[in-house]
């Protein structure tokens, strides 16, 4: 694998975030770490290699689930996502646990086990999000068919929320889990008893304990990052237990070159930066390809020798160009935070999040902010060509 970017994942991070949510959690509470889409970028393989603490994973799709499989893993896997029904048939021999919202996916499974063997579904319950999901009034039809076959067991009913972590208000929420619970009464009714009922992600495990049931499903909090800022003041402002998440994730790179540009020379593509004084620039060998997203040009920093840097110009396919005037001692091949603290410059006091050491730092969502975006998707889109180091 290439060194020109990696990323470097804390070994004790995930393990202690995980006992930080479990705070505020009742007691035998089952544990669903959401490692879908690579870990949300951080590495599928090397987060569930150093999360013993897990009671299931749970990933987007089949393959997702097939790959876990494939580490040997053998603790429970639910799939969140749609399984086409050409693939019903593997899905079951991986012993995969499958989120169900099509009427067809109940019949395909029926037919293709014909009471010889069961399928582990979990009914996914349309509150309000307009995703996935049954409609309220396609219910007794999915319960009545699940009750009648030998080779469906429901393991569990789940939904999910729309506007818990963009919001101080949870009256939203609480419509939905208020609809959730009515579909619970309506399938308990036809006598199924689903064994695990799981509607809270990592917001709803934060702030609202009536959301939690029997499982968490925790998904961003796991990698020591907060839903959004309103869930924040949401945990502050109120009476529950305040997790202490720390980033699991550092990304980083190297100088690939430094040269000195005159005075009113352009930067980049487009020529959408020039500039005003003899400018010393640094050329990182990183760009959107690698997920540092295009719109962060002219906007973002980064960190070489514990200094911010500015980027200047158009972030480029494979190529980033900062400013290094200001920063002594730059050199070809020194190390560039994208993502992370630095440690280089201890007595730096300046910096959004540098707590009480003073270190400077670039995170996740002050990318998101410059990008117009969210942290899930900064850290996401992390290519997965770049190397994991666990450290």
């Amino acid at each position: 694998m290439s060194s020109l970017s990696w990323v470097e994942i804390k070994r004790e991070a995930p393990e202690h975030n995980l006992r930080e949510l479990k705070r505020g959690a009742k007691k035998n509470i089952i544990f669903c770490a959401v490692v879908k889409s690579n870990a949300y970028g951080h590495g599928v393989k090397q987060i569930t290699s150093i999360l013993p603490s897990a009671d299931w994973f749970a990933v987007n799709s089949l393959e997702e689930g097939a790959e876990l499989r494939s580490f040997g893993i053998k603790k429970p896997i639910l799939v969140l996502g749609y399984v086409p029904l050409n693939q019903l048939k593997e899905a079951i021999a991986l012993n995969l646990s499958l989120t169900v919202y099509n009427i067809q996916t109940l019949k395909k499974l029926e037919r293709i086990l014909n009471g010889n063997k069961q399928a582990k579904i979990h009914l996914k319950i349309e509150t309000g999000t307009s995703r996935q999901g049954i409609m309220p009034e396609e219910i007794p039809h999915f319960a009545d068919f699940i009750s009648k076959s030998k080779s469906l067991f429901l393991e569990g009913i789940s939904t999910h929320y729309a506007n818990i972590e963009d919001t101080l208000n949870p009256e939203y929420a609480q419509t939905q889990l208020k609809r959730f619970k009515n579909a619970v009464k309506i399938i308990k009714k036809t006598g199924l008893e689903p064994r695990i009922i799981h509607t809270a992600c990592t917001a709803a495990a934060i702030l609202y304990p009536e959301t939690h049931f029997d499982m968490l499903r925790i998904g961003i909090g796991l990698y020591g990052l907060w839903p959004s800022r309103e869930t924040y003041i949401s945990a502050l402002l109120g009476s529950r237990p305040l997790p202490k998440l720390i980033p699991v994730l550092t990304w980083k790179t190297r100088v690939a070159q430094i040269k000195t540009i005159p005075e009113g020379s352009y930067v980049g593509y487009g020529c959408t930066y020039r500039t005003t004084r003899k400018t010393r620039l640094a050329v990182l060998p990183v760009g959107y390809a690698d997920g540092y997203d295009r719109s962060l040009g002219n906007k973002a920093h980064v960190l070489i020798r514990g200094k911010r840097a500015k980027v200047l110009g158009r972030v480029c396919m494979n190529l980033t160009m900062v400013d290094v005037t200001d920063i002594k001692g730059v050199r070809l091949e020194d190390e560039v935070v994208l993502i992370g603290r630095s440690t280089e410059n201890k007595s730096n006091k300046i910096g959004i999040n540098s707590e009480c050491t003073g270190e400077e730092s670039i995170t996740a969502e002050m990318l998101a902010e410059w990008a117009g975006t969210i942290n899930y998707e900064i850290v996401t889109r992390i290519s997965p060509y770049l190397e994991r180091r666990i450290v």
